[in-house]
């Protein structure tokens, strides 16, 4: 299903109709403020398997993140927080950011890392904010399969070593030949209708994703640099 929404102003009644596919434990494409992503309701296991598979990544080392609504809906994810990490995340955020930190206690196991870590984004995105709000939780959030991709994915692939799961729907699609088939969500629900319940229609999509800082040490360090401007520091 293709379904548009108002990229400023979604309509009501078409987020509620998506986040009854989300606790149903559908998975979505919706967009962003980077790059249009898969998405799904973070405490259906099944929904954040299913999505794995279509990445082909394998859940236990596919270090996925996900979409909270604002800083207060973040912290309940993450430990403690320090005061001048809360003021930095508040500078950046909403924005074009995936931010590591370490996970508490309310994350799914199938989502955190070896480290017990996390991926948080807060978008500045109405859209995927407002179906946040409405689901009352987070949604995953994990780039499109596919080459064009291939090189923003080394956080969600790092350690990757043996394929997922054969069971369940088919597999990634075939390699990308265009970026229209990332940015256009026309060309999108062409592409992914097979692998997934709900294509969101915001408008033309990014081609650069998030950019990526690990706040797990004593200072902040990019893993990779994306859409969001950091200041000029040696990428880990």
């Amino acid at each position: 299903m293709l379904l548009h929404l108002h990229p400023d102003n979604p309509q009501p009644r078409n987020i509620k109709t998506i986040v009854e596919c989300l606790l149903d434990g559908g998975v979505i494409v919706y967009p962003t403020d980077t790059i249009y992503g898969l998405g799904c309701d973070i405490f259906q296991h099944k929904a954040v398997e299913r999505i794995c598979r279509i990445k082909q990544v394998d859940p236990a080392r596919a270090q996925l993140s996900f979409v909270c609504y604002d800083l207060s809906d973040l912290s309940n994810y993450t430990k403690s927080i320090s005061t001048p990490l809360y003021r930095m995340l508040k500078n950046y955020l909403p924005g074009p950011y995936t931010f590591i930190l370490p996970a508490s206690k309310q994350v799914p196991r199938i989502l955190k890392s070896k480290k017990d870590t996390i991926g948080l984004r807060i978008p500045d995105n109405n859209i995927a904010r407002s179906l946040v709000r409405e689901l009352a939780h987070p949604i995953l959030s994990s780039s499109l399969p596919g080459d064009f991709f291939a090189a923003h994915d080394h956080r969600e692939k790092m350690g990757h070593g043996r394929k997922a799961s054969n069971d369940g729907p088919p597999a990634g699609p075939p390699p990308a030949t265009r970026v229209e088939e990332y940015t256009d969500p026309d060309m999108i629900h062409d592409k992914f209708e097979k692998l997934v319940d709900i294509v969101v229609d915001g408008g033309i999509g990014g081609i650069l994703p998030s950019t990526i800082v690990d706040c797990t040490g004593e200072e902040p360090v990019v893993v990779r640099k994306g859409l969001g401007p950091w200041p000029e520091v040696e990428v880990a």
